[in-house]
């Protein structure tokens, strides 16, 4: 009894510690454009996503969001909902990718992702990138 008590306590150890690595080794990344990238209005841009599963808003399981645009801003602090402007775009369909009209110019793009409420995973779960517009 005592065996399938320690082996069910290790085995729980084990499944919570994978988890745990899975959210830490979590990330975002832009597919395109690259950073520094030259780019025409609108830009199609791309999101990857790693360790997190992309789910509609509203979805509130553990692991999982939805992406948001960030333009000419940085990323959002963790647990902060993600405004919904102009200059802040959400993916709440579960979106993958986008055509994002931008003024002729230097601009920061920030991809942040967030929770089903919209809540930011932090910076870490951000990557900001600066394209200029032709």
């Amino acid at each position: 009894m005592l065996k399938k008590l320690m082996l069910g306590a290790v085995l729980s150890g084990s499944l919570l510690a994978a988890a745990a690595a899975q959210a830490q080794q979590a990330r975002v990344f832009f597919i395109e454009p690259k950073d520094g990238a030259t780019v025409t209005s609108p830009v199609h841009v791309k999101f990857g996503v790693e360790g997190m599963k992309i789910v509609p808003a509203g979805t509130m399981t553990e692991n999982t969001g939805h992406h948001h645009l960030l333009i000419d801003s940085g990323p959002v602090q963790k647990g902060v909902v993600i405004p919904a402007n102009d200059k802040s775009l959400h993916y709440g369909k579960g979106q993958t990718e986008a055509d994002v009209p931008l003024t002729p110019g230097d601009h920061t793009l920030t991809m942040q992702f967030g929770d089903g409420a919209h809540r930011s995973y932090g910076p870490e779960m951000s990557q900001t990138i600066k394209v200029h517009v032709k």
